[in-house]
């Protein structure tokens, strides 16, 4: 098989033949190697680049399949970690100038419980600065560009892990989500990606440690793969009050869901968020796609409360926690969208945040008893076709203005706020021709249910090339007309233990 075949494989499909000995890792490292060299330059989803580290590590795990004793279900599958997750030894900047030559000295949890298995951590991928927005473009690395079409947004904020899943850059990829950062890059570049419920991936980084709305999840290709990450990354920590330990089967079987006794709920816009008429209707078709083959599929209402303003103040206090001091001290080293959150924190009461959090809670108790009806509800998960990176965020959508950066992720953010696990899937393209993801939203804590649902489905979506999953056309894939590095201000500074593997970025990117 060639190397551009090899890296079309599935992570599964590859550790596979690990197994049977048909492929080393050593090989499939050199093919990710060659995909990278290849394609990256001109969509920029990968940064900071260890590969000089990654060849020996293969050649190890090379050694251990061919004595059957590889350290782990991942052992020798490079993976790609989101920029904002700390990686032992390899540069992580969170995009942020303030972290331009900050080398961690040891991973996040869950990147270590990846290590642990066997997998190289080659790659890291990029963010918005901070991991604020839903554009992957920051003062440090550039922007990323869409493989469908590099000109316009990957989305984010793990707008990296997403591009470079769907150019075959690597098999699996972290990512995190507050408000959509899992679900709508995954929507924007045809691929998966999964917002577990609050207790299933430790999160010990989080500055609010006992709000859940922020956590971790996988990105993948495919639902097999996405699974097999997700039971890996699975797990408790100290540091994390809401995380619960893993169960070593929770994810490995899965229930059975037969399409046909599922029960399915759908809204176009998650109780009145703007949604583009385009956009809708690329939804309906899909919808009308699934009824044929559910046991009910009909229209809810999620109007469950004051879902924006609950979200502007429970996310403000959230940066105000987590940036305000700095950027006090250092203003200059901060863009426009962390100063904005971070004065809108510092304009709130105790009242607001008392009212947010309460809200939140009559938010999670509406959201129960509308999932008490469905086993799955279907909404969109992007409101727009992708549009160019250079514009920072959707401004207007249906003639409606955009008060604030983010409220264009409001089908994302909303379903953050109700708490269940949500999900979105690639669904074919929409009306511009751009992969259009379908989001799953299931009910509290029912992670192996909404995963079971979307596998169904996966399959089924499969079966027709309307809804299958979307591929870009790589091979003609032009260079952008403008460079996506064009906004770095700051170059990364490299600290000694750094200079190998970025040697080894500028000769394979």
């Amino acid at each position: 098989m060639s190397r551009a075949a090899l890296v079309t494989l599935s992570a599964v499909e590859v550790l596979a033949r690990f197994n049977t000995r048909s492929l080393t890792p050593s090989d499939y490292l050199a093919a990710c190697l060659e995909q990278i060299s290849r394609v990256n330059p001109k969509i920029n989803a990968l940064t900071a680049l260890d590969a000089e580290r990654a060849v020996s590590q293969a050649s190890k795990a090379t050694l251990r399949w061919q004595a059957g004793t590889p350290m782990g279900p991942l052992d020798g599958l490079p993976i790609g970690v989101k920029d904002l997750q700390d990686t032992k030894g390899l540069l992580t900047t969170h995009g942020s100038i303030r972290a331009r030559g900050n080398v961690p000295d040891q991973d996040l949890p869950m990147v270590a419980r990846l290590r642990a298995a066997g997998a190289i951590i080659l790659a890291k991928t990029n963010v918005p600065e901070l991991g604020a927005g839903g554009n992957s473009r920051n003062p440090v690395w550039g922007a990323t560009g869409n493989p469908f079409n590099p000109n316009l947004i990957a989305g984010g904020s793990s707008g990296g892990s997403a591009a470079a899943l769907a150019a075959n850059l690597l098999p699996l990829c972290t990512g995190s989500d507050t408000g959509g950062s899992l679900r709508l890059p995954a929507a924007l570049c045809g691929i998966v990606g999964y917002r577990p419920s609050v207790d299933v991936i430790a999160h010990p980084t989080r500055p609010l440690g006992w709000s859940g709305i922020s956590v971790l999840g996988p990105m993948a290709r495919t639902m097999d793969d996405l699974v097999l990450m997700l039971s890996i990354c699975q797990g408790h920590d100290p540091d994390d009050p809401l995380s619960a330990p893993a169960a070593p089967d929770r994810f490995t079987s899965l229930p059975r869901v037969s399409l046909e006794n599922l029960r399915v709920g759908f809204s176009e816009d998650f109780g009145g968020a703007p949604v583009g008429q385009g956009i809708r209707e690329t939804f309906r078709s899909r919808i009308d796609h699934v009824r044929p083959h559910v046991k009910e599929c009909r229209p809810v209402d999620l109007d469950l409360g004051e879902m924006d303003r609950a979200f502007d103040i429970l996310r403000a206090e959230s940066f105000v926690a987590a940036f305000a001091e700095a950027l006090d001290s250092a203003p200059e080293d901060f863009g426009a969208h962390i100063a904005a959150n971070v004065a809108m924190g510092h304009a709130m009461t105790l009242a607001d945040r008392g009212w947010a959090h309460a809200e939140q809670t009559r938010i999670l108790r509406n959201f129960n008893r509308v999932m008490r009806d469905f086993d799955v509800i279907l909404l969109p998960t992007s409101p727009v076709s992708p549009f160019p990176w250079t514009q920072s965020h959707a401004t207007e959508i249906d003639g409606q203005a955009m008060d604030v950066y983010y409220r264009w992720l409001a089908l994302a953010y909303r379903g953050s706020l109700a708490g269940g696990p949500a999900i979105t899937l690639p669904c074919g393209r929409d009306a511009n021709g751009m992969p259009f993801g379908l989001q799953m939203l299931g009910p509290v804590r029912g992670d192996e249910g909404l995963l079971a649902a979307a596998k169904a489905l996966e399959t089924l979506f499969a079966l027709s090339p309307e809804t299958a999953r979307p591929l870009p056309d790589l091979e003609t894939l032009a260079a952008p007309e403008v460079d996506l590095r064009s906004i770095v201000t700051h170059p990364p500074i490299l600290k000694t233990a750094e200079r190998s593997a970025a040697s080894s970025l500028r000769t394979a990117v």
